[in-house]
């Protein structure tokens, strides 16, 4: 066993070829992890085989199955207290369909290990289309006080990218499960709350898998209304200015415009 746990979730909408590419990725990586799996509810046959597969050659450390779908934060929940059991340092999130570049674990092991208050490290993203044209780079601030100050806008890490020290879920716990769209806001919140240090890296850590409708995937009214409820729990509990709501109302209208002008507003103020 190593020092690293990395915890991926999947479900049955995840396909066989994405999830390859992502495992692979850890496969090859420049420094040695153990990888946690989750089946969030039944997955394709193929999927099925190929992580049992894998179990089998230990490729994998731990497979979990569940029966049925329950979504993003309770799964990983899962995961995160399995890998609490053991006697891992730190543990990396990744998901199903993105690519982690092969020296990823490599630098945030690396800075974990340098920088000993930060309990959660992340780093920036390349955006790329799934058999369409699309791509960009996405950077986040570097320092914890850059980073909190950041918050005030909007999630200051991106969730693919996060590099824990066990310490993070000793003071902040798990993912709340509270709100539908908005676990990792609400899991940073938490961090901010109970002293966690943050940080992120210079480098494009994780490649993000784009689909076509992903644009229409963050519209419509229940959405919106949730992000901008979580988003004003944010700015009063950590006590950020007025415009901080002023930003989040603006943000509450993009959520509703129709997806070409999301599109083109998310490409240009991200």
């Amino acid at each position: 066993m190593c020092d690293v746990a990395v915890v991926l979730s999947l479900y049955k909408n995840d396909c066989l070829n994405t999830l390859v590419q992502a495992l692979e990725s850890l496969f090859l990586q420049t420094k040695r992890v153990d990888i946690f799996v989750q089946q969030d509810g039944r997955v394709t046959e193929d999927v099925e085989k190929y992580l049992d597969k894998l179990l089998e050659e230990k490729k994998i450390s731990y497979l979990g199955k569940g029966v049925e779908n329950k979504g993003i934060a309770p799964s990983y929940n899962e995961l995160f207290t399995e890998v609490l059991k053991r006697d891992y340092k730190y543990i990396a999130r990744m998901d199903a369909d993105d690519i982690s570049v092969l020296t990823r674990i490599e630098l945030q092991y690396t800075f974990m290990e340098k920088y000993q208050d930060i309990d959660v490290v992340g780093g920036s993203i390349e955006e790329f289309g799934d058999n369409f044209e699309y791509n960009k780079i996405v950077t986040y601030p570097l320092s914890h006080s850059e980073i909190f100050e950041f918050f005030a806008k909007r999630a200051p890490l991106a969730n693919v990218t996060t590099f824990f020290r066990v310490s993070y879920f000793e003071k902040a716990g798990l993912y709340p499960t509270r709100s539908p769209t908005n676990e990792d806001t609400l899991f940073w919140l938490s961090g901010f709350r109970n002293h966690c240090m943050f940080a992120n890296l210079d480098s494009i850590l994780v490649k993000v898998r784009v689909s076509r409708d992903f644009f229409e995937r963050r519209g419509g009214v229940t959405k919106a209304w949730s992000d901008l409820k979580d988003r004003w729990l944010v700015i009063r509990t950590l006590r950020y200015n007025f415009n901080s709501y002023l930003y989040a109302l603006a943000l509450f209208v993009i959520n509703l415009s129709p997806p070409s002008i999301k599109k083109f507003l998310y490409q240009k103020l991200r």
